[in-house]
């Protein structure tokens, strides 16, 4: 084996491998900073040996060992200068082993990659630092691939990536899976980090393309872990559910050249048949949550062979529901969507304009988006232009920005 042949294998099976690898020397040191640098350690081994030795049969067995090992001769060199600074205490040899350096069964390395997920996801850090480590433990990308995606200078995710690992070890964060009421709001939180994930790369806030399919891919793999990890919890199979069914409609949101393809006009002919089935699977498993509720609304899309076919009125009552469980403005303007098309535009514009004053909405494009549709289905043709040209402006993604231009242009008299 060339060490070009070599070093290709070695990158596969880190990219596939580092978040099992990283969960399960985390259990040993207790520290996701130190569990990343001990398993790119063992990663600089397998580039030494392998070209030499070959790559073994169980490779990522291969990477999990010599990573452990490692963090196991660090916990034991602390345990001895502990021993010395204190001068008290047995020997390191009379105290049971910190760890076998053999992986466990696979059962025990998902409960480890349980725990990293919840750590990642640690309420104590900003939204942002819990997105850029997620996405580097568990997703496995690059800084430099996690700053393209979400159009931020590398020095800025690497800083991310660094204090979050600080906090995280000065906050004394347990390695552990929450109960009880901390296990509910870590859950919030980590089903919120992927939710987050997933909706930049479906609709991305800035740049040259609407989507950042890698990030959908992402978001989507992560949740189908989580689901698999914590089967008894309902939220998490919602969100699973939820990202199935948006994943599916990917390839028909976008035309040949990148442009924006509106709901109405998409060939459901490329949905993707064998993600609605896994939504439809996972959705049988969802609860009455936020989530959930959101994964019933992308059902009746779905479920829906023309867009003519769409139930709105189970939709804008669902909208209602997901109002109560979660109020927010930008819920509100769907469910205004929603009751256009079961009420018409006249009785949705009034629901869109009680929302005009609010904060969250005032730098929201999609705000006039909705609104200069309905005013365009109302025939007040130059306010809905007005609308299409200020939301193009607010938007800070350029193919929206062209499809709301060219929305404008064809409103003129």
């Amino acid at each position: 084996m060339t060490e070009r042949d070599a070093a290709a294998a070695v990158e596969a099976v880190f990219r596939i491998e580092s978040a099992r690898i990283i969960a399960a020397v985390a259990r040993i040191v207790r520290d996701v900073g130190i569990a990343e640098e001990l398993a790119q350690d063992a990663l600089v081994a397998a580039l030494e040996r392998w070209p030499r030795d070959g790559v073994p049969d169980n490779p990522g067995a291969w990477l999990t060992t010599t990573a452990k090992r490692r963090a196991i001769d660090l916990v034991r060199r602390r345990d001895v200068y502990a021993r010395k600074l204190a001068e008290v205490g047995r020997s390191l040899e009379d105290a049971p082993p910190p760890e076998p350096a053999e992986p466990s069964g696979s059962e025990s390395i998902d409960d480890d990659l349980l725990r990293l997920i919840f750590t990642a996801c640690h309420p104590v850090l900003s939204a942002r630092a819990r997105i850029a480590l997620t996405l580097r433990l568990l997703g496995g990308l690059t800084t430099a691939e996690i700053a393209r995606a979400f159009l931020v200078p590398e020095p800025t995710v690497a800083q991310r990536i660094v204090r979050a690992k600080r906090t995280l070890a000065e906050a004394r964060v347990p390695f552990e899976v929450p109960y009880g009421a901390d296990r509910a709001q870590r859950l919030s939180s980590v089903l919120e980090v992927i939710y987050l994930i997933f909706n930049e790369g479906y609709s991305a806030t800035a740049g040259d393309d609407l989507l950042r399919p890698q990030l959908c891919e992402d978001a989507l793999r992560l949740a189908r872990v989580l689901a698999a990890l914590a089967p008894a919890e309902p939220e998490v199979h919602g969100l699973a559910a939820l990202l199935e069914f948006q994943a599916s409609r990917t390839a028909a949101r976008t035309g040949p050249d990148g442009r924006p393809v509106l709901l109405a006009e998409q060939n459901r002919a490329r949905w993707d048949g064998l993600l609605i089935r896994r939504g439809f699977e996972a959705f049988r498993r969802a609860g009455t949550g936020p989530y959930s509720v959101q994964a019933a609304i992308a059902a009746c899309h779905a479920g829906a062979r023309r867009y003519e076919d769409t139930d709105w009125a189970t939709i804008a009552a669902l909208y209602g529901r997901l109002l109560a469980l979660a109020p927010s403005p930008v819920v509100a303007l769907n469910r205004a969507v929603a009751v256009s098309m079961v009420e018409g535009p006249a009785a949705a514009l009034e629901l869109v304009d009680a929302l005009a004053a609010e904060p969250a909405l005032r730098d929201y494009h999609l705000l006039p988006s909705v609104r200069g549709d309905l005013l365009a289905r109302l025939g007040r043709t130059a306010e809905a232009r007005a609308e299409f040209e200020r939301a193009a402006e607010l938007t800070r993604n350029e193919r929206e920005r062209e499809l709301l231009r060219e929305r404008a242009a064809s409103l003129r008299d």
